[in-house]
């Protein structure tokens, strides 16, 4: 089975719909994952630029790029790589008001059981982190 990675402007396009040619292109390209023709690889990184321009440009609230993230990562057809860290860090960006890279950084610090290092106080609502703040 051919197996691809799917960049964000495939996975925008397929979610938003907003491009005849290229939405049904990406529809197209999902229909065969789901019919194990092509393997869609999904890497974290494309789902942090995702969230940033569904929530920037299109104006979808939080939830909604949650809901519709969870929804694609446990499609079938979509291998998501590091598929615990990005769950757990979409679920952190839907409970708490901050940056994706923020709870992405909280999931992987969660899952390595490290502390992260920042002035960041965002990391201290976690409760199953540890934050360390560098002093001079």
């Amino acid at each position: 089975m051919k197996e691809l990675l799917l960049d964000a402007n495939v996975l925008v396009r397929f979610l938003v719909q907003d491009d005849p040619k290229q939405s049904a292109a990406a529809t197209a390209l999902f229909e065969k994952s789901e019919r194990r023709e092509v393997a869609l690889i999904l890497d974290g990184l494309v789902v942090a630029e995702v969230v940033y321009v569904l929530m920037g440009p299109y104006g979808r609230t939080r939830t909604e790029v949650v809901n519709v993230l969870l929804a694609i990562i446990q499609n079938a057809g979509v291998e998501t790589m590091d598929k615990e860290v990005v769950t757990d860090a979409l679920r952190r960006f839907a409970a708490i008001n901050l940056d994706f890279s923020d709870a992405w950084m909280a999931a992987r610090a969660a899952q390595l059981g490290h502390a992260v290092a920042s002035f960041d106080r965002d990391f201290d609502k976690f409760k199953d982190i540890r934050r360390f703040e560098p002093k001079a």
